[in-house]
Protein backbone atom coordinates (compact mmCIF):
# COMPACT_ATOMS: atom_id res chain seq x y z
CA UNK A 1 0.00 0.00 0.00
CA UNK A 2 2.78 2.27 0.83
CA UNK A 3 4.61 1.89 -2.14
CA UNK A 4 1.01 2.86 -4.48
CA UNK A 5 1.06 5.56 -2.65
CA UNK A 6 4.65 7.00 -3.02
CA UNK A 7 3.67 6.07 -6.45
CA UNK A 8 0.79 8.44 -7.15
CA UNK A 9 0.39 11.29 -9.32
CA UNK A 10 -1.76 14.18 -9.36
CA UNK A 11 -5.27 13.46 -10.52
CA UNK A 12 -5.66 16.50 -12.40
CA UNK A 13 -3.07 18.41 -14.78
CA UNK A 14 -4.29 22.17 -15.54
CA UNK A 15 -4.14 22.80 -18.82
CA UNK A 16 -1.24 25.14 -20.05
CA UNK A 17 -3.45 28.79 -21.07
CA UNK A 18 -0.90 30.11 -22.24
CA UNK A 19 -0.53 27.67 -25.20
CA UNK A 20 -4.75 26.82 -26.22
CA UNK A 21 -5.20 28.63 -29.26
CA UNK A 22 -8.54 28.78 -31.42
CA UNK A 23 -10.74 26.66 -32.33
CA UNK A 24 -9.34 24.81 -35.35
CA UNK A 25 -9.76 21.73 -37.59
CA UNK A 26 -8.39 18.66 -36.04
CA UNK A 27 -7.38 17.72 -39.15
CA UNK A 28 -5.40 20.91 -39.66
CA UNK A 29 -4.11 21.40 -35.95
CA UNK A 30 -0.40 21.08 -36.14
CA UNK A 31 1.76 18.63 -34.06
CA UNK A 32 3.80 19.50 -30.93
CA UNK A 33 7.11 19.45 -32.17
CA UNK A 34 7.72 19.32 -27.94
CA UNK A 35 5.48 16.40 -27.45
CA UNK A 36 8.72 13.49 -27.71
CA UNK A 37 10.52 15.09 -24.43
CA UNK A 38 6.86 14.48 -22.42
CA UNK A 39 6.34 11.11 -20.81
CA UNK A 40 3.02 9.34 -21.58
CA UNK A 41 2.97 8.06 -18.27
CA UNK A 42 2.53 9.91 -15.11
CA UNK A 43 2.85 7.14 -12.49
CA UNK A 44 4.59 4.39 -11.88
CA UNK A 45 3.52 0.79 -12.73
CA UNK A 46 5.92 -1.52 -12.39
CA UNK A 47 6.94 -3.30 -8.94
CA UNK A 48 10.79 -2.86 -9.11
CA UNK A 49 9.93 1.12 -10.10
CA UNK A 50 7.95 1.67 -7.40
CA UNK A 51 10.16 -0.60 -4.76
CA UNK A 52 13.33 1.78 -6.26
CA UNK A 53 11.33 5.25 -5.52
CA UNK A 54 10.33 3.72 -1.84
CA UNK A 55 14.14 3.07 -1.00
CA UNK A 56 15.37 7.04 -2.37
CA UNK A 57 12.06 8.30 -0.25
CA UNK A 58 13.08 6.49 2.71
CA UNK A 59 17.10 7.67 2.09
CA UNK A 60 15.78 11.04 2.04
CA UNK A 61 13.83 11.17 4.86
CA UNK A 62 16.11 9.67 6.69
CA UNK A 63 18.98 11.91 5.46
CA UNK A 64 16.38 14.89 7.06
CA UNK A 65 16.48 13.43 10.10
CA UNK A 66 20.02 12.65 10.93
CA UNK A 67 20.87 16.24 9.46
CA UNK A 68 19.00 17.85 12.25
CA UNK A 69 20.74 15.80 15.14
CA UNK A 70 23.00 18.80 15.77
CA UNK A 71 20.26 20.56 16.11
CA UNK A 72 19.21 18.30 19.07
CA UNK A 73 22.19 18.18 20.64
CA UNK A 74 22.48 21.88 21.22
CA UNK A 75 18.65 22.33 21.67
CA UNK A 76 18.31 19.82 24.52
CA UNK A 77 15.69 21.73 26.49
CA UNK A 78 13.59 22.69 24.28
CA UNK A 79 13.36 19.22 22.33
CA UNK A 80 13.42 16.82 25.43
CA UNK A 81 9.83 17.00 26.33
CA UNK A 82 8.87 16.14 22.77
CA UNK A 83 11.49 13.43 21.31
CA UNK A 84 11.47 11.57 24.78
CA UNK A 85 13.99 9.97 27.01
CA UNK A 86 15.08 6.98 24.86
CA UNK A 87 15.55 9.44 21.82
CA UNK A 88 17.75 12.16 23.94
CA UNK A 89 20.19 9.54 25.45
CA UNK A 90 20.47 8.25 22.43
CA UNK A 91 21.33 11.32 20.85
CA UNK A 92 23.74 11.85 23.88
CA UNK A 93 25.72 9.25 23.22
CA UNK A 94 26.03 9.70 19.38
CA UNK A 95 27.05 13.10 20.42
CA UNK A 96 29.53 11.80 22.43
CA UNK A 97 30.95 9.10 20.53
CA UNK A 98 31.17 12.21 18.18
CA UNK A 99 32.92 14.31 20.37
CA UNK A 100 36.13 11.62 21.10
CA UNK A 101 36.33 10.88 17.49
CA UNK A 102 36.84 14.50 16.17
CA UNK A 103 39.47 14.91 19.45
CA UNK A 104 41.31 12.02 18.21
CA UNK A 105 41.39 13.38 14.35
CA UNK A 106 42.46 16.80 16.07
CA UNK A 107 45.37 14.57 18.35
CA UNK A 108 46.27 12.84 14.92
CA UNK A 109 46.65 16.16 13.23
CA UNK A 110 48.78 17.57 15.33
CA UNK A 111 51.19 14.66 16.09
CA UNK A 112 52.11 14.58 12.10
CA UNK A 113 52.58 18.39 12.45
CA UNK A 114 54.74 18.01 15.65
CA UNK A 115 56.57 15.25 13.00
CA UNK A 116 56.89 16.55 10.02
CA UNK A 117 58.91 20.11 12.11
CA UNK A 118 60.96 17.41 13.90
CA UNK A 119 62.22 14.92 11.64
CA UNK A 120 65.14 16.66 9.95
CA UNK A 121 66.57 17.32 13.60
CA UNK A 122 65.35 14.12 15.47
CA UNK A 123 67.07 10.45 15.70
CA UNK A 124 65.62 8.11 13.40
CA UNK A 125 65.08 5.37 16.22
CA UNK A 126 62.48 8.07 17.66
CA UNK A 127 61.15 9.13 14.42
CA UNK A 128 60.28 5.22 13.81
CA UNK A 129 58.33 5.32 17.27
CA UNK A 130 56.91 8.34 16.60
CA UNK A 131 55.15 6.96 12.64
CA UNK A 132 54.22 3.83 14.70
CA UNK A 133 52.37 5.57 17.87
CA UNK A 134 50.63 7.77 14.83
CA UNK A 135 49.75 4.46 12.88
CA UNK A 136 48.12 2.49 15.99
CA UNK A 137 46.13 5.99 16.60
CA UNK A 138 45.25 5.98 13.28
CA UNK A 139 43.94 2.21 13.70
CA UNK A 140 42.09 2.87 16.49
CA UNK A 141 39.83 5.28 14.09
CA UNK A 142 38.19 2.80 12.13
CA UNK A 143 36.47 0.94 15.52
CA UNK A 144 34.86 4.08 16.63
CA UNK A 145 33.65 5.40 13.02
CA UNK A 146 31.68 1.90 13.33
CA UNK A 147 30.61 2.90 16.34
CA UNK A 148 29.30 5.96 15.03
CA UNK A 149 27.44 4.42 12.47
CA UNK A 150 26.02 1.95 14.50
CA UNK A 151 25.08 5.18 17.09
CA UNK A 152 23.63 6.98 13.86
CA UNK A 153 20.99 3.66 12.69
CA UNK A 154 20.22 3.69 16.40
CA UNK A 155 18.99 6.56 16.55
CA UNK A 156 17.06 6.46 13.24
CA UNK A 157 15.67 3.73 14.49
CA UNK A 158 14.34 5.38 17.52
CA UNK A 159 13.17 8.15 15.65
CA UNK A 160 10.95 6.13 12.65
CA UNK A 161 9.50 3.75 16.11
CA UNK A 162 8.42 7.69 17.36
CA UNK A 163 6.68 8.90 14.12
CA UNK A 164 5.22 11.98 15.83
CA UNK A 165 8.90 13.02 17.24
CA UNK A 166 10.04 12.45 13.67
CA UNK A 167 7.56 14.78 12.31
CA UNK A 168 8.05 17.72 14.96
CA UNK A 169 12.05 17.38 14.08
CA UNK A 170 11.29 17.67 10.61
CA UNK A 171 9.44 20.61 10.84
CA UNK A 172 12.82 22.50 12.32
CA UNK A 173 14.21 22.97 8.63
CA UNK A 174 15.27 26.47 9.31
CA UNK A 175 18.01 24.62 12.56
CA UNK A 176 19.37 22.69 9.27
CA UNK A 177 22.76 23.81 7.76
CA UNK A 178 23.13 25.19 4.45
CA UNK A 179 25.45 22.41 3.47
CA UNK A 180 23.49 19.85 4.52
CA UNK A 181 20.30 21.41 2.47
CA UNK A 182 21.95 21.79 -0.21
CA UNK A 183 22.38 18.20 -0.18
CA UNK A 184 18.61 17.66 0.31
CA UNK A 185 18.19 19.22 -2.22
CA UNK A 186 20.23 17.16 -4.54
CA UNK A 187 18.79 14.37 -3.79
CA UNK A 188 15.21 15.39 -3.70
CA UNK A 189 16.19 16.75 -7.92
CA UNK A 190 17.94 13.40 -8.14
CA UNK A 191 14.21 11.67 -7.22
CA UNK A 192 12.61 13.84 -9.92
CA UNK A 193 15.08 12.55 -12.60
CA UNK A 194 15.02 9.17 -11.82
CA UNK A 195 10.92 9.50 -11.45
CA UNK A 196 11.25 10.75 -14.78
CA UNK A 197 13.84 7.83 -16.07
CA UNK A 198 11.32 5.32 -14.77
CA UNK A 199 8.26 6.32 -16.30
CA UNK A 200 9.77 6.61 -19.35
CA UNK A 201 9.52 3.61 -21.50
CA UNK A 202 12.23 2.53 -23.88
CA UNK A 203 10.71 3.45 -27.19
CA UNK A 204 9.82 6.95 -25.64
CA UNK A 205 13.41 7.09 -24.90
CA UNK A 206 14.64 6.33 -28.03
CA UNK A 207 12.15 9.24 -29.46
CA UNK A 208 13.62 11.80 -26.83
CA UNK A 209 17.17 11.06 -28.12
CA UNK A 210 16.16 11.18 -31.80
CA UNK A 211 14.12 14.13 -31.08
CA UNK A 212 17.07 15.85 -29.82
CA UNK A 213 19.76 14.47 -32.06
CA UNK A 214 17.38 16.30 -35.14
CA UNK A 215 16.84 19.53 -32.96
CA UNK A 216 20.85 19.73 -32.29
CA UNK A 217 21.63 18.43 -36.59
CA UNK A 218 18.79 21.05 -37.24
CA UNK A 219 20.74 23.70 -35.41
CA UNK A 220 23.81 23.14 -36.63
CA UNK A 221 23.09 23.26 -39.88
CA UNK A 222 21.22 26.66 -39.29
CA UNK A 223 24.75 27.69 -37.66
CA UNK A 224 26.58 26.36 -40.70
CA UNK A 225 23.94 28.63 -42.93
CA UNK A 226 24.76 31.55 -40.63
CA UNK A 227 28.09 31.48 -40.00
CA UNK A 228 28.23 31.07 -44.47
CA UNK A 229 25.90 33.95 -45.25
CA UNK A 230 27.75 35.87 -42.99
CA UNK A 231 31.25 34.75 -44.26
CA UNK A 232 29.81 35.94 -47.88
CA UNK A 233 28.82 39.14 -46.56
CA UNK A 234 31.76 40.14 -45.04
CA UNK A 235 34.10 38.99 -48.35
CA UNK A 236 31.59 41.14 -50.24
CA UNK A 237 31.59 44.17 -47.75
CA UNK A 238 35.45 44.07 -48.16
CA UNK A 239 35.55 43.29 -51.79
CA UNK A 240 33.15 46.59 -52.68
CA UNK A 241 34.64 48.94 -55.09
CA UNK A 242 31.61 50.80 -56.61
CA UNK A 243 28.53 52.72 -55.48
CA UNK A 244 26.04 50.44 -57.71
CA UNK A 245 27.88 47.45 -56.23
CA UNK A 246 27.04 48.86 -52.59
CA UNK A 247 23.46 48.77 -53.37
CA UNK A 248 23.24 45.47 -54.80
CA UNK A 249 25.16 44.18 -51.55
CA UNK A 250 23.25 45.87 -49.41
CA UNK A 251 20.15 44.75 -51.05
CA UNK A 252 21.63 41.09 -50.64
CA UNK A 253 22.33 41.73 -47.17
CA UNK A 254 18.52 42.94 -46.44
CA UNK A 255 17.54 39.73 -47.91
CA UNK A 256 20.20 37.18 -46.09
CA UNK A 257 19.51 39.26 -42.26
CA UNK A 258 15.52 38.62 -43.08
CA UNK A 259 16.52 35.27 -44.19
CA UNK A 260 18.26 35.49 -40.55
CA UNK A 261 15.58 36.85 -38.50
CA UNK A 262 13.48 34.29 -39.28
CA UNK A 263 15.64 31.45 -38.55
CA UNK A 264 16.28 33.26 -35.42
CA UNK A 265 12.67 33.41 -34.77
CA UNK A 266 12.07 29.91 -35.14
CA UNK A 267 14.35 28.67 -32.83
CA UNK A 268 13.57 31.41 -30.31
CA UNK A 269 10.06 29.72 -31.07
CA UNK A 270 11.26 26.30 -30.24
CA UNK A 271 13.38 27.11 -26.96
CA UNK A 272 10.27 28.65 -25.67
CA UNK A 273 7.87 25.98 -25.89
CA UNK A 274 11.18 23.84 -24.63
CA UNK A 275 11.64 26.12 -21.47
CA UNK A 276 7.47 26.20 -20.89
CA UNK A 277 7.26 22.12 -20.91
CA UNK A 278 10.13 21.84 -18.74
CA UNK A 279 8.51 24.48 -16.30
CA UNK A 280 4.77 22.35 -16.57
CA UNK A 281 6.84 19.34 -15.71
CA UNK A 282 8.75 21.07 -12.99
CA UNK A 283 5.25 22.25 -11.92
CA UNK A 284 3.27 18.82 -12.15
CA UNK A 285 6.52 16.88 -10.26
CA UNK A 286 5.84 19.14 -7.27
CA UNK A 287 2.35 18.55 -7.45
CA UNK A 288 2.97 14.61 -7.51
CA UNK A 289 5.45 15.26 -4.49
CA UNK A 290 3.03 17.82 -2.58
CA UNK A 291 -0.04 14.82 -2.97
CA UNK A 292 2.27 12.06 -2.23
CA UNK A 293 3.24 13.25 1.13
CA UNK A 294 -0.30 14.09 1.94
CA UNK A 295 -1.18 10.57 1.11
CA UNK A 296 1.47 9.80 3.46
CA UNK A 297 0.63 11.76 6.70
CA UNK A 298 -3.56 11.17 6.00
CA UNK A 299 -2.25 6.98 6.22
CA UNK A 300 0.49 7.77 9.54
CA UNK A 301 -2.89 9.47 10.98
CA UNK A 302 -4.90 6.90 10.00
CA UNK A 303 -2.01 4.32 11.55
CA UNK A 304 -2.44 6.48 14.64
CA UNK A 305 -6.24 6.49 15.33
CA UNK A 306 -6.40 2.96 14.74
CA UNK A 307 -4.00 2.45 17.64
CA UNK A 308 -5.91 4.33 19.71
CA UNK A 309 -9.15 2.76 18.94
CA UNK A 310 -7.49 -0.89 19.42
CA UNK A 311 -6.13 0.38 22.86
CA UNK A 312 -9.64 1.92 24.00
CA UNK A 313 -11.53 -1.74 22.93
CA UNK A 314 -9.03 -3.37 24.89
CA UNK A 315 -9.45 -1.66 27.72
CA UNK A 316 -13.33 -1.47 27.53
CA UNK A 317 -12.99 -5.45 27.49
CA UNK A 318 -11.10 -5.62 30.63
CA UNK A 319 -13.21 -3.15 32.25
CA UNK A 320 -16.52 -5.23 31.59
CA UNK A 321 -14.70 -8.59 32.59
CA UNK A 322 -14.08 -6.86 35.88
CA UNK A 323 -17.34 -5.83 36.44
CA UNK A 324 -18.70 -9.19 35.37
CA UNK A 325 -16.18 -10.68 37.94
CA UNK A 326 -17.74 -8.61 40.96
CA UNK A 327 -21.14 -9.50 40.05
CA UNK A 328 -20.53 -13.38 40.14
CA UNK A 329 -18.79 -12.85 43.91
CA UNK A 330 -21.88 -11.25 45.17
CA UNK A 331 -24.24 -13.26 43.55
CA UNK A 332 -22.08 -16.18 45.42
CA UNK A 333 -22.11 -14.66 48.73
CA UNK A 334 -26.14 -13.90 48.74
CA UNK A 335 -26.39 -17.70 48.09
CA UNK A 336 -24.56 -18.49 50.92
CA UNK A 337 -26.61 -16.04 53.54
CA UNK A 338 -30.29 -17.29 52.14
CA UNK A 339 -28.93 -20.93 53.09
CA UNK A 340 -27.76 -19.85 56.35
CA UNK A 341 -31.33 -17.80 56.99
CA UNK A 342 -33.17 -21.16 55.11
CA UNK A 343 -31.26 -23.75 57.93
CA UNK A 344 -31.69 -21.65 60.90
CA UNK A 345 -35.52 -21.36 60.10
CA UNK A 346 -35.98 -25.35 60.05
CA UNK A 347 -33.98 -25.33 63.53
Amino acid sequence: MALDILAMAPLYQAPAITRIGPKTDPSKRPADPLKPLVPSRTKLTTIEAKRIMSILDEAINKVELVTLLSYVASNREDVEGVLGEDIMRAVREHEDLCQVLLENVRCLKEKERQLQEQEEAEEEGWLRDRLLSIELQKSSLSPLTQQIKDSTKNVLRLLLSNPQAARLLQMQTQSRSAEAQNFIDSLIELRGFLFEKLVTSPMEARHKAQFIQDINRQNSNNQQIIDTLENELAERMKNRNAEEELEDLEAVHREEKIALEELKRRHKVLVEEFVQIREEREINSKKRMEAEQEMVRMVRAATLIQAFWKGYLVRSLLRSKKKRGKGKAKGKEKGKQKGKEKGKGKK
